[in-house]
């Protein structure tokens, strides 16, 4: 395709929302500009994903977060050639978060596939050089993608003491909960894993990790010091109250789109804390993949072509289904 100067203009397929409307489409290759030039390898669908399709964040463009991809191009060279992942949020650089190197909350931030930014469902990405974190050799594209949702897991210890004296819920049986369950056993508490789905539950169950379901864990009210919402339903924050001591702390992992109904007077009676938790550090995340301290491969159900990010959504979005790739 050239340009009306005539010059050559490249083209690359993404999965994309536009107009209310998600398709694969064939668009421009995206500049390198200051930043590095990804070409991905792999990408995961997340909820998250699932919900921009439903209106969450108002995001138009290509989405998609998780990835491992090959650096093709950076200013001065650095990492060109070797497999990364991604750090999600680009900072502006000049306030003061960006300057101690954490832009998480930059006020001006765009995030991989979620705020402002073009994501990783496609088949190159852009991404600040400083956002990358080389993989190791001899680990899987496949566990590497999941370095962004584990560091989200592993990011809960980073909101609250998690310490072996704890007794941790975690609600939601899915990619998130299945994630939080492990990375919060790794720290010696005790962990019950709340879902609805057997042969999910049986995953925690592997690792030592006691489980129940939604129905059996009612009649344990009041015995928990953390309880994790990561069930993607605005329903389990009242269940996640429930669960919790006098002065319990309850931290919520799900984004979705809707609103959520709380019952304030027991969270001011019981004086619990309510801590949000989003995104984690993906050196500490990788560190754990590459020793094996996560069971990823049984999260792991179905991959696709990124032609077939359509199907992939649907895949994705149906109950039972875990982690769908899709693979450029």
């Amino acid at each position: 395709m050239t340009t009306d100067d005539g010059q050559m203009t490249r083209q690359m397929k993404a999965l994309r929302v536009e107009k209310n409307q998600i398709a694969v489409r064939d668009i421009q290759l995206p500049e390198r500009g200051q930043e590095a030039l990804v070409r991905v390898l792999l990408s995961g669908i997340c909820n998250t994903d699932i919900e921009i399709t439903r209106g969450y964040a108002d995001f138009k463009g290509t989405i998609g977060h998780e990835f491992v991809g090959i650096v093709e191009d950076a200013p001065d060279g650095k990492l060109v050639g070797q497999r990364v992942v991604g750090e999600i949020n680009a900072g502006c650089g000049e306030c003061e978060l960006c300057r101690v190197g954490d832009p998480r909350h930059c006020p001006k931030r765009t995030v991989l596939g979620i705020v402002g930014r073009d994501g990783a469902h496609a088949e190159f990405l852009r991404l600040p050089l400083m956002n990358l974190v080389p993989v190791p050799e001899r680990m899987a594209d496949e566990h590497a993608v999941f370095a962004e949702p584990l560091a989200a897991a592993c990011g809960i210890v980073d909101r609250t003491p998690v310490t072996k004296d704890k007794n941790v819920a975690v609600i939601g049986d899915g990619k998130l909960g299945l994630l939080c369950a492990q990375a919060m056993a790794l720290t010696g508490a005790s962990v019950l894993l709340i879902g609805k789905h057997p042969e999910k539950l049986r995953i925690a169950q592997r690792r030592g990790i006691e489980t129940a379901t939604s129905k059996n864990a009612t009649r344990r009210k009041r015995e928990f010091d953390v309880v994790v919402e990561a069930s993607g339903s605005a329903s389990a924050f009242n269940t996640a109250v429930g669960l919790l001591r006098p002065r319990g702390v309850m931290v919520l992992k799900s984004t979705f789109q809707g609103t959520t109904e709380i019952n304030a007077a027991t969270i001011v009676v019981d004086e619990i804390s309510i801590i949000g938790s989003r995104c984690g550090r993906l050196a500490p995340a990788l560190d754990l993949l590459r020793k094996g301290a996560i069971d990823v491969d049984s999260l792991i159900s179905e991959e696709y072509p990124l032609r077939d990010g359509l199907l992939a959504m649907e895949r994705a979005a149906k109950k039972g289904i875990l982690k769908v790739f899709l693979r450029p």
